[in-house]
Formats: structure tokens, sequence, C-alpha cells
């Protein structure tokens, strides 16, 4: 029999001194503030840890397995309590959204990204439970996103970790309470860290039809190099996208690279990324085609800041709400439903990593 066990946190329970909470077959938790004052869980598991923030936006800061920290290079050196994006910029997985995302426009009036990866959670709780695969625990939380005659939403967010797994297991579930449709844009902003020398391998086709490459520079991004020289880098990454599989200084990621991507799924409807590390080890990405019928890729490698963002996966553009409405690409969620988005994010050991290099090739027929 499947049992589980809730309990509902408190901000009270979370001081500057970190203190344990509570062990479980494998797993143990504790609580502490960053010096910052933002409220911090740490979850470690009997292959590494991670840290998650309850009340803002429900964010995992950092995530180590197997002794390699896999969360992206930063100059913010811890959380801070704010609701702008890039002020505290650097955690290793963002919920963003629901009710518009991406790079806004001009004449757009939401936030990068939207209004969920800094959301100020009214509710957090943890689960403790044991099935068929074993123990576990999740956090997870409830936000209320409520503003008179425009939205009423609820966010729920899990984060699952199993006693001896390198995988989490993340879910997402969007209820509007709305009598009316609303507009729904979500994205898994999943940063990693990039590792020299490692090579990406996902399950899509690694042509020109599948791998198209942002040459628009955001109005936020500040570029290193000479305009030109990066534009041009650009343009042969378009017509060329496999030059981005090897992650070295031969590759131009400063600022940015930005790609939409269309995967292929198997026959769960799960798509999957890596980036294969030289010693075999493995970022990985699993995502559900259905829930996230579009998927970016977002590359930084600069002297402040590296990140690998794998797979984005998302229900919709990163071009802000004008621009992907105007597209067709924002969807509508029902009264009173809820949409649900799952991904599972984490390291792969080397035997691992081979037999989904395996499957990746079946998906995609390439030997």
């Amino acid at each position: 029999m499947h049992k589980k066990t809730v309990i509902y946190l408190r901000e009270s329970f979370f001081t500057e001194k970190e203190k344990f909470f509570l062990e479980t077959d494998g797993i143990s938790v504790s609580f502490f503030r960053y010096e910052s004052s933002v409220a911090a869980i740490r979850v470690k598991n009997r292959r590494g840890e991670i840290v998650i923030l309850p009340y803002q936006g429900q964010q995992i800061w950092n995530c180590v397995f197997d002794g390699r920290d896999l969360t992206m290079k930063t100059a913010v050196s811890e959380p801070v309590r704010t609701y702008d994006y890039l002020t505290t910029y650097g955690g290793f997985l963002l919920h963003c959204g629901a009710t518009a995302m991406g790079v806004p426009s001009n004449d757009d009036n939401h936030p990068l990204h939207g209004e969920l990866p800094n959301a100020q959670y009214q509710e957090a709780y943890i689960i403790t439970g044991e099935d068929g695969s074993g123990v576990y625990i999740i956090i997870g939380g409830r936000y209320r996103h409520n503003i008179a005659f425009n939205h009423n939403y609820i966010a729920e967010p899990a984060i699952k970790i199993r006693s001896d797994s390198t995988l989490l297991d993340i879910e997402m579930k969007i209820t509007n309470n709305k009598k009316t449709e609303m507009d729904l844009m979500f994205m898994e902003h999943i940063n990693f860290r990039p590792v020299e020398n490692s090579v990406l391998c996902y399950s899509a086709d690694y042509n020109l039809e599948s791998v198209k490459v942002n040459v628009n520079i955001p109005k936020h991004i500040k570029t290193a190099a000479s305009i030109e020289i990066f534009i041009d880098y650009l343009e042969k990454l378009r017509k060329n996208p496999e030059l981005h599989h090897i992650i070295n200084a031969e590759a131009m990621f400063d600022p940015e690279v930005v790609m939409n991507i269309v995967y292929k799924a198997d026959e769960t409807g799960y798509a999957h990324s890596m980036q294969i590390h030289p010693d075999g080890y493995a970022d990985y990405v699993c995502h559900n085609i259905m829930q996230f019928d579009q998927a970016l890729r977002w590359i930084s490698r600069c002297p402040d800041q590296e990140a690998m963002g794998l797979v984005l996966p998302a229900n919709s553009g990163n071009g802000g709400y004008i621009a992907e409405k105007k597209a067709g690409n924002v969807k509508s969620l029902a009264a009173g439903k809820t949409a649900v988005f799952n991904v599972k994010v984490g390291l792969l050991t080397p035997n691992e990593t081979v037999k989904m290099e395996n499957r990746i090739e079946n998906i995609t027929e390439r030997k």
C-alpha cells in the first residue's frame, strides 16, 4: 500500500542557523535562511543534495549529485528576496509563466519570464512516502495569483527526490479559478553547468528544420564581442546547427545562443536530452512533448556566468506575450481546468548514458 505523510511548513521554521528537520530511509531534510533572509530547504539523499526555495518561486537553487555541482555558474552568490528575475538569477530550475513568458517586447507589460520565477508562495509543505519504487520526499507548495478583473489561478509545483537516485521528478499543476478561460504560457528553465569538451545528444533531427537558431539579440543582453562578429557566428550556426554540439572554447556562447528545437519522442511520449561529460557521465532532461509542444535551448558562457540550458521545455515560444499571441502560440486553459507539466532532470552514470544514447538513436533513427 502506498503510504504518505504531509507536513505543512511555516516561515517561522526557518532561521539563520541551519536546523535538522526530519530523516527517513536515506533522505534527510534541514531548514535555513540565507543572509539575504530567503528561506531554504536542503534535501540530502545517498547520492547528493538539492536546495529549494519554498516561498520564492519554489526554485531549485542548487543541485549536486555524485560530487558534481550541476548548477550554472553565476555572479549571484545567494538568492535575493525580489520579484526581479535578473537580480536573483542563478538557480538550477525556475518555473516560468504563467500569464506570460519569455522576453517582453517594448509593447509588453509583463516581467521577464512572467510572475512565477520569484512568486511568493502562500503555502509550502513536505510529503514523505513510499511506493513500489521505494522511499521518497516531495517538496511542494501552493501559490495563488489573483488580480481583480485579470487573472485568478493556482500554481502547485512538486519536486520528488528518492533515496538512491540522481534524478528528480518535477511536476507543475496550474488551475484556472476563473469562470472564463485564461491564456497560459509555461516553461521550465533548467540551468546546468557547461562542461568543457562535453557533447550534446538529444532526440531531434540535427538539421535546419528541427534546430532553428535565433539571430535576434534580446534588449537585456549586452554582447562582449563585436556585434558584427557575434552575428556572423550566429549565421554560421544557423546554417550548421551541429557546430554547437561540442562545448569548447571555439564555440561563441558569449553572451548567449538561443534556439528552438523540434523534438521527437519515444513510445511513451517523452523526449530526451543529454550533455555528455568527457568521463561518460551526463546531465539529463526528459520532457513530455504533449505537455510541452515547444522546446528552447539556451547556452551562455561569459566571464561572470556560464549556463547550459540543455532544453527548456515550454508550451509556447519565448518572444513575449504579444508576439506569441500573434503567432498563435499561446495556449488557453478553460474555466476550472488544470494543466499538468512533468519533467525529469538530473545526472546519468556512464552506463545509463550509453543506454540513453542507444535509446535516442532508436528514436531518431541515427546510427
